[in-house]
């Protein structure tokens, strides 16, 4: 007992030290001590004699939590007993504690729901022992607990349970052998089948008793008690019914995929009428809670009901939404505000217009919506986040109207307009008031600027001639107060920022409008229109390019930007132009009477804006942007084609490919800039000019050499530095980084094997040492070789067969050897870097190695060189290459190339190239790194991003293939034996067949119970897997078969031998197809068998 004593005594004092003590020293001690005490053999019983004797809150949180690792744990995990009397002892010490601190509580109850989530499956005695919730947990109420706080207690056990429920991350810790997204989606799905509709209709219950009554709020235990009926309840609408695990930030689109058995619920107008009724009752601090609930019940699936009972549904919905409006006291809080907004435009992302204007009140409803959207687009300080659902029902609004038939009106001609005049009236009475007070400009968020934009876009198409009629008068008014004031010797410099911030809202606005055009809903009117809108900022940017040597203002070019594009996309390079009314207009108005003096005046902007702003990067990259997307053109696109070619003609681009220095473009120069990333605009620049280039250049090298010559400077310069031991090491990073950012755009533009190979020659031999010396030199600085491995990608990377050689020519193989000293070079220098810290390891360490693998990649799969000339004449570099890529990937733990996306792709895409055409090297490596591999690939199968679980499939498939030939070899006769590396290979895999038997299992999984949206791909490795582990497959068949309810196993048993029917035992083509086909008809028949059974999978779990 003493020795009892002292030790609870000590683990006490651990807990303090490591909650309370402010020492880091301390804590990390005691931290030390207690994961100690966590992993000790009688960790369980000193944790009951914590709850039991602990005097501090502290001990008992810790109990809770040692307790919470221990029924989580997948290696040795506890008996079915003992967790049974671990929930039985927490729901009696629950319900005799009342007093316990929150967070104890808690925590308590997290175990309770763990407990319950990882049991869902157990059977005792033919009995789900961890599956009646509800009974259990009113059934531990104590007598003596007044009913509210018992409730209070229900509830949250409860909410917890569903949001363990939903929630996947506790599994992912232990998932070494389980695969935890499989199993979570199967307890969820029967969670959700067994129980969750009872917890809802409890929760709806309650309600309805609390909004009966008049709660007293003022009263702890009845605020709480409300608060979490709330949560549960929106807890049960936000369920992930269909396991997509949709991303929260995709709101716009959710559609809440209810049960067919939930109907009722819903068809009963008194479920959406609570919850109206609710939000009039409460105070408004609980209200943003109820309308997240009616905003989920909003979006119920169409297909829940038939035509009438849609109706009657959305009359019911339009009427309360109608009441809200009426009495809107409760939305001058931000957060009601915020998800009524929300809740608005879900009536339109899920309801038709057609729909709506059969609803009996829609005039009245239509006029109170457009009201309140003016009235919130004028107090543009309040809730800016909100606007975004206001504006996004405003444009589904707006793009339906051509398509409606029903014959009652929409009105939305009427109303539209107000809201087109609101936003744009508004967002130009703001500037003056946010330059008075230095308030933050909205238009310093672009992102958020050309969300709205593009919802205007569609807005203010609709009586286009109100919106341009606007447009243009308020045009007027601020182009001539600014003209004015750029006269008057006496302007205030506050006044002319006040209308060049209108001009900025209104060049962005008229961008966006014009981008609006739809060709099919077009008339000459319109385009007129446009024409004068275009007319007025083109007129606007003569003026202000003409001041730019003494003043400019940033917001006002960066929306010019804007608007050069969306005139760009509309105008340019389409049919559009030849009859087009803006050009006429053009033309009278400008003088620019034909396309090609069009892109002239945008060649003169881009110039203008790299000569003027080349230190004002988002300008400058805006601008390069710009000129590359004019510069696309392909031959079978005959309209960008030819505007390319009258590109190319103008003298200002002709200038441009004669003059790229940084004399002509300060952006150029290599003094200018702040650090090495500020270059990457360089390679847009240069991509552009490549392409252009291309258009006249055929097979004319003194044209290529007169084009390249201020990059020949470069290299010299470089090659000179090199030479000389002592040299400005931070000048000669700044000329090669800047020189193979351009490069990379040129390789990147040449897609020609004419043009490509201009430059191949040009590069090797004479330039190429200079790239590996400075690999050599700077491994440590991605600055630097970031941009050489990404030229040195881009020049093996063989794009729309650029890279075809002479058969009398040795380049191919030279460009790998090049190749794969570089990979070589840097590899065996970054594995030197030793320990790099976590939040650093992606940038200095595995974006440089990714790109070696991406270039290994485009080298391996290019069709340039043939590998086999390698081994022949004893020329080590593609083993160099290859042993360097092992050496790589076994620097990287496995977490981190499924962590990282750019890392997984480059890394799946080479391994599937490898295991395609290199099986050999695959075969000859050391058990170890083989496991790794396969590691991966087990990994890599249940990826959430499809193109690397595709990849997985494919590498599966090409060693499962290999496998089965080997094997069929070994048994046959033949005078030719195995080579060694099959033979070793052959034996590893004998010795470890749990890897193969867990992919086979994992693939079934993924096929059987998960939404695989790869099918065919997971089909292909399935069948060698299926024909090496025969035994295995006809167990795992078995189990499963079982694991359904009694009158579902013969369905089941005959699914799969449909599966097989007509399977011979090798991997022919058309074997593997027969396959594939019998797997679409065996996914088809599990999953209706599976939708019938109101069972899910048992404890027989496959993944176990």
């Amino acid at each position: 007992h003493r020795d009892t004593a002292q030790s609870l005594a000590q683990l006490e004092n651990l807990c303090k030290q490591l909650y309370e003590t402010t020492d880091t020293a301390t804590r990390l001690q005691a931290e030390k001590a207690l994961v100690e005490f966590t992993n000790s053999p009688d960790c369980l019983s000193k944790c009951q004699l914590l709850l039991e004797r602990g005097s501090s809150s502290y001990s008992q949180l810790l109990a809770a939590t040692c307790l919470t690792k221990l029924v989580s744990r997948t290696n040795n995990p506890l008996p079915l007993e003992q967790r049974i009397d671990i929930r039985n002892y927490v729901l009696n010490y629950l319900a005799t504690r009342p007093k316990l601190a929150t967070f104890v509580t808690q925590a308590l109850i997290q175990l309770y729901a763990r407990i319950t989530k990882l049991g869902w499956f157990d059977c005792q005695k033919d009995e789900y022992v961890f599956r009646n919730v509800i009974t259990d947990v009113t059934r531990f109420l104590q007598v003596r607990f007044f009913c509210l706080t018992g409730f209070l207690w229900v509830l949250l056990v409860l909410f917890h349970l569903c949001l363990s429920v939903l929630s996947t991350g506790f599994l992912s810790a232990q998932a070494d052998t389980t695969h935890p997204l499989t199993k979570h989606r199967k307890i969820a799905s029967s969670f959700r089948d067994s129980s969750l509709f009872d917890i809802f209709t409890l929760s709806c219950n309650l309600l309805k008793q609390a909004s009966g009554k008049n709660l007293n709020l003022n009263d702890e235990s009845q605020h709480g008690l409300l608060m979490q009926l709330l949560k549960l309840t929106h807890n049960c609408l936000n369920f992930d019914f269909i396991g997509t695990s949709t991303d929260e930030s995709s709101d716009d689109l959710c559609t809440v995929q209810i049960p067919t058995s939930w109907r009722s619920a819903f068809l009963d107008s008194s479920t959406l009428q609570l919850f109206f009724d609710l939000y009039h009752s409460i105070p408004p601090s609980f209200s943003p809670l109820v309308l997240s609930c009616l905003v989920q019940i909003a979006s119920v699936r169409r297909s829940l009901f038939n035509n009438a009972e849609r109706a009657k549904f959305l009359s019911h919905l339009v009427d309360g939404v109608k009441r809200i409006l009426e009495n809107p006291q409760s939305l001058s809080d931000p957060n009601n505000y915020h998800e009524f907004c929300r809740l608005l435009a879900r009536l339109k992302s899920n309801y038709q217009l057609g729909e709506l204007v059969k609803v009996e009140n829609y005039p009245e409803v239509i006029r109170l919506i457009a009201n309140f959207t003016v009235t919130s687009l004028q107090h543009w300080e309040f809730a800016p986040n909100s606007v975004h659902y206001l504006l996004s029902l405003w444009q589904r609004l707006a793009a339906s109207v051509p398509y409606v038939k029903a014959t009652e009106p929409h009105m939305l001609e009427t109303y539209t307009p107000e809201v087109t005049k609101a936003y744009i009236t508004s967002r130009l009475e703001s500037v003056h008031i946010i330059l008075r007070d230095g308030l933050e400009d909205p238009l310093d968020d672009t992102g958020l600027v050309q969300q709205q934009l593009d919802q205007l876009s569609t807005i203010g198409r609709c009586e286009y001639e109100k919106t341009c009629a606007l447009l243009v008068q308020l045009f007027d008014q601020s182009a001539q107060s600014y003209q004015e004031l750029l006269q008057s010797a006496t302007a205030s410099p506050m006044d002319v920022a006040v209308q060049e911030g209108r001009l900025t809202w209104l060049v962005y606005i008229i961008g966006a409008v014009i981008g609006g055009r739809v060709s099919f809903a077009s008339t000459d009117e319109q385009d007129a229109m446009d024409g004068e809108l275009v007319c007025r900022v083109l007129q606007l940017m003569n003026l202000t390019d003409s001041r730019l040597a003494q003043a400019g203002n940033e917001k006002l070019e960066l929306a010019m930007l804007s608007f050069f594009e969306q005139f760009r996309k509309i105008y340019i390079g389409d049919q559009v132009q030849k009859s087009s009314k803006l050009y006429r207009r053009l033309s009278e108005v400008l003088g620019l009477n034909d396309e090609t003096m069009v892109l002239s005046v945008f060649i003169g902007k881009i110039i203008t804006n790299l000569k003027y702003w080349g230190r004002c990067e988002p300008i400058t990259s805006k601008t390069l942007q710009l000129l590359n997307d004019l510069s696309i053109g392909y031959p079978f696109q005959k309209s960008c084609w030819v505007s390319v070619r009258k590109l190319v003609k103008l003298s200002a681009v002709q200038f441009m490919l004669n003059n790229h220095t940084s004399e002509h473009f300060s952006f150029l120069g290599i003094n200018n800039q702040s650090n090495l990333t500020d270059m990457r605009c360089r390679t847009t620049f240069y991509t552009a000019l490549g392409r252009l280039l291309m258009v006249d250049l055929g097979e004319d090298e003194d044209q290529y050499e007169q084009f390249m010559l201020p990059l020949t400077a470069a290299f010299e310069t470089v090659a000179q530095m090199f030479s000389t031991n002592t040299f400005n090491e931070q000048e000669a990073k700044r000329t090669l980084v800047g020189l193979v950012r351009d490069l990379r755009g040129i390789a990147f533009a040449f897609n020609a094997k004419t043009s490509f190979m201009m430059l191949f020659e040009w590069i090797y031999p004479s330039y190429m040492p200079i790239l590996q010396r400075a690999i050599e030199l700077w491994y440590h600085d991605p600055a630097c070789t970031t941009p050489v491995l990404k030229l040195m990608a881009e020049l093996v990377h063989n794009r729309s067969q650029r890279l075809q050689f002479d058969v009398s020519s040795p380049n191919g193989i030279l460009l790998f050897r090049e190749t794969s000293k570089m990979i070589t070079t840097y590899g065996n220098r970054i594995l030197t870097l030793g320990e790099v810290p976590k939040d650093q390891v992606y940038a200095l360490k595995l974006k440089g190695i990714s790109i070696c693998f991406s270039m290994l990649k485009a080298a391996l799969s290019g069709s340039y060189v043939n590998f086999g000339v390698f081994r022949l004449y004893g020329d080590d570099a593609l083993d160099n290459a290859l042993q360097t890529f092992i050496k790589l990937l076994l620097s990287i733990p496995h977490s981190d190339l499924l962590d990282y996306p750019k890392l997984s792709q480059s890394y799946y895409s080479l391994l599937e190239v490898l295991t395609q055409d290199h099986m050999n090297f695959i075969a000859s490596l050391e058990p170890h790194v083989i496991m790794y591999i396969l590691s991966s690939i087990s990994e890599g199968l249940t990826a959430l991003d499809t193109m690397v679980c595709t990849g997985c499939c494919s590498c599966l498939d090409h060693i499962v293939t290999y496998l089965f030939k080997q094997l069929s070899r070994s048994t046959k006769k033949r005078t030719t034996p195995l080579t060694q590396e099959s033979d070793r290979f052959l034996h590893i895999m004998q010795q470890h067949p749990e890897m193969i038997q867990q992919m086979l299992s994992t693939v079934l999984n993924i096929i059987i119970f998960e939404d695989c949206r790869n099918q065919w791909s997971m089909s292909r490795p399935l069948l060698g897997l299926i024909l090496l582990n025969e035994k295995y497959f006809s167990d795992l068949r078995n189990s499963i078969v079982n694991s359904q309810p009694p009158e579902k196993q013969q369905a089941m048993h005959l699914c799969f031998e449909n599966l097989m029917e007509g399977i011979e035992r090798n991997l022919l083509t058309k074997n593997r197809d027969r396959f594939t086909q019998n797997l679409s008809a065996f996914r088809r028949e599990v999953n209706d068998s599976m939708k019938n059974s109101t069972y899910g999978v048992n404890s027989n779990d496959m993944m176990s």
